[in-house]
């Protein structure tokens, strides 16, 4: 049988608030179906929007080296994805989206 792994990404600056919180009731679930999961703190940490400068395409990483490198190479070998932020002003939070943005573009080269 294969064992089946899930990342779950917090991207709010809380390390214990309510995402937080949200994402562990998700990760309980998933425990109990036999799938591996990590959960990973993006929120309070200091990432930057991509620069659209095309290094990752040629050094398979970003040029940027913070989480979203780290990240990268366990996106490769996840079966699952979980989101996890606040909502400001009807959107999420701007660190998950840089992180998202720069991880998704990182990815597809």
């Amino acid at each position: 049988m294969v064992k089946l792994k899930v990342i779950l990404l917090n991207g709010s600056p809380h390390i214990d608030g309510c995402t937080k919180r949200a994402l562990l009731e998700v990760e309980k679930s998933l425990v109990e179906e036999g799938i591996e999961t990590e959960i990973i703190e993006v929120g309070n940490k200091d990432i930057r929007g991509c620069i659209a400068c095309g290094s990752c395409s040629k050094n398979d990483k970003c040029i940027f080296d913070d989480l979203v490198n780290v990240v990268s190479k366990k996106f490769q070998d996840a079966d699952g994805f979980v989101v996890g932020t606040p909502v400001y002003y009807a959107g999420a939070n701007g660190s998950i989206i840089s992180f998202l943005d720069r991880l998704f573009y990182l990815s597809v080269i």
